[in-house]
């Protein structure tokens, strides 16, 4: 069994805010002779990150690997929100899985930030971590009863929930924009890149071997054993393989790229607000996502300013300046940002996919492949990584938070980028209609 894939180039930087912003990174380097571990890790993520520190915790002998450095891909450049739960509500998780299945991924989920939050106290990563709340806020009186209902949902099962009007939102964000709100104070934020880097380097003293700069070329299984090869010309011989690049899947492992749509997202950050705006926009540091077809969301980090991300056009961007509906709808939430300046602006690829689920696959012995977060990356990679940990110890499939499934390619997968630019153009034009008719008084 063997398997193998071409050499892409990296670039080298995506030009966001976090890349001058982040604490430093662990020093690291490409493989530069044969080594051989228990575990090798493919993705230097928080997937892969936090794997490989639960698993040198544990005394297990891990090498993760990334074609960049550690925090390259969606990891280190997304939206820094720290979500609870799953695009489902707790109740649409306990019936998809077998009861006790539903109900143990549920209480996971909506309680991720948990771990995350748990990880930098311990480990003492710094990384502007604030819990202020997660937002989910409507922008169409459509939105309102499914809100409403997982509001009851959250509250009936312990969670620190509440339910905000229209007029409460006005006050929590500084715009006229929401029907209404839920806000779930277990959610928060970080600076993305800083968690990873310190995610590599907790894991780096606890005895990882992290590596940047290398991509694994093949896998071929030797006997009881995996020989990869990277793109160095040198092996690593490993009992387990874990396949954790998320949106950067490539054609490693033959389909898994195919069952998930690498769907693109932009971030573009401003100069620090004036007072009277810092005053206006989520003053306690909550992060704000909307219920539209197309998912708006922002915060405001430590210095001030604001950061508002949406899908994009499907190829690498850099600049406020490339971006212009999103500074256009920024201007038209917050009119009194005229004058204040867009410094940064970037996107990259997250996996999104059809079943809006993350996907755990074991498609052959010692092969771990999780990935799929669909915009809830830094609380469920975290998650899911410590599974990952817990299977190569000899955890049961069956006493995971997610069961294995069989590899399943999205038809037509080649046309992924004319499929993405469809379905974003026709869900900004439902939010539009949602939203106009929200503010004629419908619904």
């Amino acid at each position: 069994m063997s398997f193998s894939v071409g050499a892409d180039a990296v670039p080298v930087s995506c030009g966001s805010l976090y890349e001058e912003t982040a604490t430093a990174g662990p020093v690291t380097g490409a493989v530069g002779q044969d080594i051989e571990v228990g575990t090798l890790v493919t993705g230097g993520g928080i997937t892969g990150l936090s794997a490989g520190l639960y698993l040198a915790t544990a005394g297990e002998s891990v090498a993760v690997v990334d074609a960049g450095a550690p925090g390259w891909g969606a990891s280190g450049r997304n939206g820094g929100q720290v979500n609870p739960g799953l695009k489902m509500p707790p109740s649409g998780v306990e019936s998809h899985l077998a009861p006790e299945a539903g109900r143990r991924l549920a209480v996971a989920a909506w309680n991720a930030p948990d771990l995350v939050f748990a990880l930098i106290e311990k480990h003492g990563i710094r990384c502007d971590a604030v819990r202020g709340g997660t937002v989910r806020a409507a922008t169409a009186g459509s939105q309102v009863p499914a809100l409403d209902r997982l509001t009851e949902e959250c509250l009936a099962r312990g969670g620190d929930v509440a339910w905000l009007n229209r007029g409460e939102m006005a006050e929590l964000t500084g715009t006229d924009r929401y029907c209404a709100g839920m806000i779930d104070r277990r959610g928060g934020q970080v600076n993305p890149l800083s968690y990873t880097r310190g995610l590599a380097s907790a894991a780096i003293g606890r005895g990882a071997q992290v590596y940047s700069g290398t991509r694994i070329m093949s896998l071929t299984r030797d006997g009881g054993t995996w020989l990869a090869m990277t793109d160095s010309g040198y092996a690593i011989r490993c009992r387990n393989v874990v396949l954790a690049t998320n949106g950067y899947t490539n054609g490693l492992w033959p389909g898994l790229s195919d069952s998930i749509v690498p769907v693109y997202s932009a971030i573009i950050a401003t100069e620090p607000l004036p007072e009277r705006l810092r005053a206006a926009i989520l003053a306690r540091r909550e992060v704000l996502y909307e219920l539209g077809e197309i998912t708006v969301y922002y915060r405001v980090d430590e210095a001030g300013r604001l950061l508002i991300g949406r899908r994009s056009v499907s190829r690498p961007l850099v600049g406020a300046e490339a971006f212009p509906e999103l500074r256009h709808l920024a201007h038209r939430l917050w009119p009194g940002l005229a004058g204040t300046g867009w410094t940064h602006g970037w996107n990259g690829q997250l996996a999104v996919t059809t079943d809006h689920y993350p996907h755990w696959h074991e498609p052959a012995p010692g092969v771990i492949a999780c990935l799929g977060y669909n915009g809830r990356g830094v609380a469920m990679a975290t998650l899911l990584g410590r599974e990952v940990a817990r299977r190569i110890q000899g955890v049961p499939a069956g006493e995971l938070l997610l069961p294995p499934t069989r590899i399943r390619g999205i038809p037509l997968h080649r046309f992924w980028k004319a499929g993405v630019a469809a379905r974003v153009a026709l869900g900004r034009w439902r939010d539009r209609r949602q939203e106009g008719r929200a503010a004629g008084g419908e619904g």
